[in-house]
C-alpha cells in the first residue's frame, strides 16, 4: 500500500500549481507597471480622460443651449468729412452674435499705418451691446490729423495718396468662452490735401467811369494734388489795395486734373467813386496790389471737400479793353 506522498501523479499536479501562482503574481505586477508607464507616456492617463471629458459636456452645453463665437465684417469705410488738416473717417463693422443672449462689446482697439508708420491708434470703451440671435452694424468713428502726419513723417507730400492699413480689435464677453477677441484688417489709400494755388493773370477793364466800371478776371487755378478736383463751387473776395472791389460766387462746375492748371474769366462790376486810393492809382498809373480770398467746393475720389483759396501780390493797372498785355 502507498502513500500519497508516493503518488508521482499528486507531486506533479502540486508542483504545477505552485508555479502558476507565482507567475500569477508576476504578470499582474508587470501589467501595473506597463499601464503607469503608459499613462506617464500618454500625458496622465487619466487627467487627460477628465479633460476630454469636460470638452464632449462642453461641446454637448454649446449645441443644447445655442452658444457660439460671434462674427465680425467690415461692411465699408466712409469718409464724411475731409479737408486741408483733417479727415474724419466712419468704419461700419457688421457683428453677428448667434448666442441666446446679448454680449457685450467691452473694447474697441484701432490703430491705422502706412508702410508701417503708424498715422493714428485708439481706444473706445463700452461701445455697446450685440443683441440676442442678431446683427448690429457697429460704427467706429476715427479721426486723421494732416497736420500731425505731415509734421511727424517729412516725406509723406501733401497733395500726396498714401496707402493705410485699418487695423479693428473688439473685445467680447461671450459666456460658455468668456472674453474673446475678433481682429479685422482692411487696406485702402487715403489723400494728403494740398489746397489750389489761385493766381490773377490780368483784370481786364472793359468800361471805366466813376459810377460804374465793368471788368474780367481772368484767373489760373493750379491744383497741386495727385487726384482730379471736380469744382463746383467757386466763392471769392477781391481786394483792390485795400478796397474790397466784388463777392461773388460761381457755380460752373469745372474739372481740374491732377497737377494741371485751369483758366477762368469772372466778370464783375463796381463803383469806383465808392473806392479809396487805389482807384486814384490806377488812373495814374500807377498800378496797385490785389488780394483775393475765398474757398473751393470740389469732388474728389475720396469725398467731397472744401479747400481755402488766398493769393496776395501783383500789381494791377488800368488797361482798355483792346489791351492784350497781361497785366
Amino acid at each position: 500500500m502507498s502513500s500519497s506522498s508516493d503518488n508521482p501523479n499528486t507531486v506533479t499536479d502540486r508542483g504545477l500549481f505552485s508555479k502558476s501562482s507565482k507567475d500569477d503574481g508576476a504578470d499582474k505586477k508587470k501589467k501595473q507597471e506597463e499601464k503607469k508607464e503608459d499613462g506617464e507616456e500618454g500625458g496622465g492617463g487619466f487627467i487627460d480622460k477628465v479633460k476630454d471629458f469636460i470638452h464632449d459636456i462642453g461641446e454637448k452645453i454649446e449645441e443644447a443651449v445655442g452658444f457660439g463665437k460671434p462674427s465680425a465684417d467690415v461692411a465699408r469705410i466712409h469718409v464724411p468729412h475731409i479737408g486741408l488738416h483733417r479727415a474724419d473717417l466712419v468704419v461700419d463693422v457688421l457683428i453677428k452674435n448667434p448666442n441666446p443672449v446679448p454680449i457685450p462689446l467691452v473694447d474697441i482697439d484701432y490703430l491705422i499705418d502706412s508702410d508701417g508708420r503708424k498715422l493714428v491708434a485708439g481706444l473706445i470703451p463700452d461701445a455697446g451691446t450685440i443683441r440676442a440671435h442678431g446683427e448690429e452694424t457697429v460704427k467706429v468713428p476715427i479721426t486723421l490729423d494732416f497736420d500731425d502726419i505731415r509734421s511727424t513723417y517729412a516725406d509723406i507730400k501733401p497733395g500726396s495718396i498714401i496707402p493705410y492699413l485699418l487695423r479693428v480689435i473688439f473685445l467680447v464677453d461671450v459666456p460658455v468662452f468668456g472674453r474673446i477677441k475678433i481682429p479685422l484688417d482692411k487696406s485702402g489709400e487715403i489723400p494728403i490735401p494740398y489746397k489750389p494755388d489761385v493766381d490773377v493773370d490780368k483784370i481786364k477793364f472793359h468800361h471805366f467811369s466813376f459810377e460804374e466800371t465793368t471788368a474780367t478776371i481772368h484767373l489760373s487755378l493750379e491744383n497741386k494734388n495727385d487726384f482730379d478736383l471736380g469744382l463746383n463751387l467757386l466763392q471769392y473776395e477781391m481786394w483792390l489795395g485795400d478796397d474790397s472791389v466784388v463777392e461773388a460766387e460761381l457755380t460752373d462746375s469745372t474739372r481740374i486734373e491732377k497737377q494741371g492748371i485751369t483758366k477762368m474769366q469772372i466778370p464783375f462790376t463796381f463803383r469806383p467813386k465808392d473806392l479809396g486810393s487805389a482807384v486814384w492809382d490806377m488812373i495814374r498809373g500807377r498800378g496797385t496790389g490785389y488780394s483775393i480770398k475765398g474757398k473751393i467746393d470740389v469732388d474728389t475720389p475720396f469725398g467731397n471737400m472744401k479747400l481755402p483759396i488766398d493769393k496776395v501780390g501783383g500789381t494791377t493797372r488800368l488797361k482798355k479793353d483792346d489791351d492784350d498785355d497781361d497785366e
